[in-house]
């Protein structure tokens, strides 16, 4: 009989598998036990192990479920392009780049109206007020939305404006040179990294605000 010194430990076990995965490396053209595998999600939910080859240090990548993944959330897919809408130019009919609306858990009201809004005057928008992704380890490090909008729209209050999540979302937006305008719920002191991105007090104004917005996004 095996003793409680003797018995394996699934946890043991489950971190054993997460750290041995195999993936074809390119660049030496062979199968490779990754390094530091670690547990991701692709834009399309799909899960996955992201590591680096042994040889030569390329990033390795492979398609799968692992022990790693037990413990986590599938996130849903997340593919702008997906629900991008066609508009006219110049006779013919053209996919129209999304715009980003990034809002904290206080504004999502605020955020879904202005994404709606912006949606009907023309400007493609992409907004999840859900938060379903919020946390997740994506296959390419960010948030595929993120990566895929063209401009962003950071809506500010005094509540979010020291949000991490909101604060990471428009830092990659500037760590990228996309365009950022800001909206500003009430009166509060721009991020030093903020000041010299437009920004429309809706406080005060709404529909002034949002139609300086909308020729300003025109021009981003």
């Amino acid at each position: 009989m095996m003793t409680a010194a003797h018995e394996p430990n699934i946890e043991d076990e489950a971190l054993d598998a997460a750290e041995s995965v195999e993936a074809y490396c390119v660049k030496c053209k062979e199968k490779v036990e990754m390094q530091e595998p670690q547990a991701v999600w692709t834009s399309r939910g799909q899960a996955a192990t992201r590591g680096t080859c042994p040889t030569c240090g390329t990033v390795v990548f492979r398609i799968g479920k692992t022990a790693a993944h037990a413990s986590m959330t599938a996130p849903p897919p997340i593919r702008v392009e997906d629900t991008e809408k066609l508009v006219p130019n110049r006779g013919r009919m053209k996919q129209a780049p999304a715009t980003y609306i990034a809002a904290g858990s206080m504004e999502t009201e605020f955020g879904a109206r202005l994404a709606r809004e912006l949606d009907q005057a023309g400007v493609h928008t992409w907004y999840d007020p859900s938060g379903a992704a919020e946390g997740v380890q994506w296959a390419g490090g960010v948030n595929p939305a993120l990566r895929d909008c063209v401009r962003m729209v950071v809506v500010l209050s005094a509540q979010s404006r020291d949000s991490e999540a909101l604060t990471r979302a428009w830092g990659y937006f500037k760590k990228e040179k996309k365009p950022i305008a800001v909206a500003m719920m009430d009166t509060v002191e721009m991020p030093d990294a903020l000041r010299r991105s437009p920004r429309f007090d809706f406080s005060k104004d709404y529909r002034t605000a949002f139609r300086q917005l909308l020729q300003t996004l025109a021009d981003l």
